[in-house]
C-alpha cells in the first residue's frame, strides 16, 4: 500500500475537491463544493436527496465532468474524462446497487474486465486471495454468487476494487441492505482496511451510523458544502440540523387503528424456481388501518412473496385474497383495479420511465381510472391537474411536471411514487423499501404519508431492510426466513438485534 499520509507529497490530503460546479438545465447540482479527504480516514458524506452528494461523487469517479473547479489525487491534480482514468489513479466505486453476474462465480466476477491486470489463471487466483487475506474479507473464489446472501455480494464488489489497484473507495449507501450484525461486521472491515492504509469515502443518510463509522463527516446542502466536522463532535441532531435544518425525524406507529376488516389474505402460498423453493406455504393476513412489517435478509423470499401478490409471479399452490375476494386468477393491472397500490423497492426499474414527463408517470398502473382516463382514452388533462395535486400534497420538488423524472433527485422521485400510489383510495398498499436511499427529509415526509393513510383504514404490507423502520411503523412483524414466515415480533417490545437474529437464522422467534 502506498496511502498513507506521511507517504503524499508534503502530507497532502488523499482527495481533495475545490470549487467544484456542476450544473444541468434548470438545476444547480454542485455549486463551489470543497472536499477534503486525509489519507487513511473513512470520510463520509452526508445531506439531502438532491444536495448533490452523488452528482460530487460521479465527478470524482470520472461519471461526469465538472463545469469548474479542481480535483487533486496526492497532491496531484488530474481531470478524470472515464471511470477507467479514475481507477488507473487509484479510485474505486461501491454503487449501492451491487453490478454483479449472478451466473459466474466470485472469482470471475471480480477478473472480468481486469484480464489484463493478472489474467484469468492461478496468478489472478492468487492475487484475489491475498487481498482478501489483507483486508479481512472471507470469501470463496468458486462459489457462484447468485448463492451468496447480501453482504457477502457487497465483500465482492470490495474486493473487485481493490483488484483494479483501488486505495481511494467511494461506498455509495453501502449498509442499506444489511442487518445490524451485517451493518457490525462491514464496520470491522473497514477500521481493519483503514489500518491497512486504505481511504474511505462513505456516502449514507443513517446518521448514527454515520457517526460510528467515520473519522470526519462533511455535509452537502442544496449543492454547496455546509461545513466538516469531527465525527467524535458532532451529534445526530446536529448533523440533521446542519442537513436540512430541522430535527432528526423518528418513525411513530401512532394509536392502533386495527380493524376487524380483513384486506389481505394469503393462503398456503408456495412457488419454486429452477426446481427450488422459493415461497413456502405463506399464510398471511393483513387488516384495515394494520400495518403488518415483513423482515427478512434479501433472498429470503420478500421480493417473491411482493410480486406473488401482485400477480408478477405465478405460483404453485395457495391464494391470494383482496376484502374477501379471491383474485388469484387476475393480471397485475386488475388487482391494482381491485385496489392495491405498489410501492416497488426499486423505483427506476419497476415505478418509474425515467426518460418521461411526471404527468406520463402519473398513469403508470393507473391507465384505466380516473383521473387519468377517461372511459378507453387517456385523459391528459386530467392526468396534469392530478400531478399537479401530488408534486403540492407530497412535496415533491420539481421546476414542473413537463420534466423528465431523470431530472428528480431520488427522494422527490419516491415521493411522486407514494404519491400516485396513495391516489385512488387504495385498499391495500405494498411498500417495499419505501424510503431506501432517500434523505431524512423525505424520509419523515414518507413515514407521515404512510402513518395517516394506516390512520384512515388502509391495510399496509411494509417490507423494510430498515430495522428501526419496520419497529417504528408497524403493528405487527413477521419475519422471513428461507421462504417461510417463521416468526412474529411485537414491535413494542422486540430489539433490531433480535429481530436481526431470527431474520438470519439465529433463532426461530423473536
Amino acid at each position: 500500500m502506498n496511502t498513507s499520509a506521511e507517504s503524499k507529497p508534503g502530507g497532502a490530503p488523499a482527495v481533495e475537491l475545490s470549487g467544484i460546479t456542476k450544473t444541468f438545465p434548470g438545476v444547480v447540482a454542485n455549486s463551489d463544493v470543497n472536499l477534503s479527504v486525509r489519507a487513511a480516514e473513512v470520510h463520509a458524506l452526508c445531506g439531502e436527496n438532491g444536495a448533490g452528494k452523488s452528482t460530487l461523487m460521479k465527478i470524482l469517479y470520472g461519471m461526469q465532468q465538472p463545469d469548474s473547479g479542481t480535483i487533486r489525487v496526492g497532491g496531484e491534480e488530474l481531470r478524470f474524462k472515464t471511470p477507467a482514468e479514475a481507477i488507473r489513479a487509484g479510485i474505486g466505486m461501491v454503487h449501492q446497487h451491487f453490478m454483479l453476474a449472478d451466473n459466474l462465480t466470485v472469482l470471475e466476477n471480480i477478473v472480468l474486465g481486469a484480464e489484463g491486470s493478472h489474467g484469468i489463471g492461478g496468478k489472478a487466483r492468487k492475487r484475489v486471495i491475498e487481498l482478501a487475506e489483507q483486508a479481512g474479507l472471507e470469501m470463496r473464489p468458486d462459489a457462484l454468487v447468485e448463492s451468496l446472501g447480501v453482504a457477502d455480494r457487497q465483500r465482492v464488489e470490495i474486493l473487485k476494487v481493490l483488484y483494479r489497484g483501488a486505495e481511494i473507495i467511494i461506498l455509495d449507501e453501502p449498509t442499506a441492505v444489511l442487518v445490524p450484525q451485517e451493518v457490525d461486521e462491514l464496520f470491522a472491515t473497514l477500521r481493519g482496511m483503514r489500518e491497512h492504509g486504505y481511504t474511505f469515502l462513505f456516502i449514507s443518510h443513517k446518521l448514527d451510523e454515520v457517526r460510528s463509522i467515520a473519522d470526519t463527516i462533511t455535509v452537502l446542502r442544496r449543492g454547496t458544502t455546509v461545513g466538516s466536522v469531527a465525527a467524535s463532535e458532532v451529534t445526530s441532531r446536529s448533523l440533521a440540523e446542519m442537513m436540512v435544518g430541522s430535527e432528526l425525524p423518528a418513525p411513530e406507529r401512532g394509536p392502533a387503528t386495527v380493524a376487524d376488516r380483513e384486506v389481505l389474505k394469503v393462503s398456503g402460498m408456495s412457488s419454486t424456481e429452477d426446481g427450488r423453493p422459493i415461497l413456502d406455504g405463506v399464510d398471511l393476513e393483513v387488516a384495515a388501518g394494520q400495518v403488518v412489517g415483513i423482515a427478512g435478509v434479501e433472498g429470503n423470499g420478500q421480493t417473491e412473496l411482493v410480486e406473488a401478490i401482485m400477480g408478477m409471479r405465478s405460483i404453485d399452490s395457495g391464494s391470494v385474497a383482496l376484502d374477501g375476494t379471491d383474485i388469484s386468477g387476475l393480471s397485475t393491472l386488475h388487482r391494482r383495479e381491485a385496489g392495491i397500490g405498489y410501492i416497488p423497492e426499486d423505483r427506476h426499474r419497476q415505478g418509474l420511465l425515467l426518460d418521461q414527463q411526471l404527468w406520463m408517470n402519473r398513469i403508470l398502473g393507473h391507465q384505466t381510472r380516473r383521473p387519468v382516463s377517461s372511459g378507453q382514452w387517456l385523459d391528459r388533462a386530467g392526468a396534469k391537474r392530478d400531478t399537479e395535486r401530488i408534486v403540492e400534497q407530497f412535496d415533491v420538488r420539481t421546476p414542473g411536471i413537463d420534466v423528465d423524472a431523470a431530472a428528480l433527485s431520488g427522494g422527490n422521485q419516491q415521493k411522486l411514487v407514494v404519491g400516485r400510489e396513495l391516489s385512488g383510495e387504495p385498499k391495500l398498499l405494498i411498500a417495499a423499501h419505501p424510503t431506501r436511499g432517500v434523505d431524512i427529509g423525505a424520509q419523515a415526509g414518507i413515514w407521515e404519508h404512510l402513518r395517516n393513510a394506516r390512520d384512515e383504514g388502509l391495510a399496509v404490507l411494509l417490507i423494510s431492510a430498515d430495522l428501526d423502520e419496520l419497529i417504528g411503523l408497524s403493528d405487527t412483524i413477521r419475519v422471513m426466513f428461507r421462504g417461510r414466515l417463521v416468526a412474529e415480533a411485537d414491535p413494542k417490545t422486540v430489539t433490531p438485534e433480535e429481530l436481526g437474529a431470527a431474520m438470519t437464522g439465529a433463532q426461530e422467534s423473536a
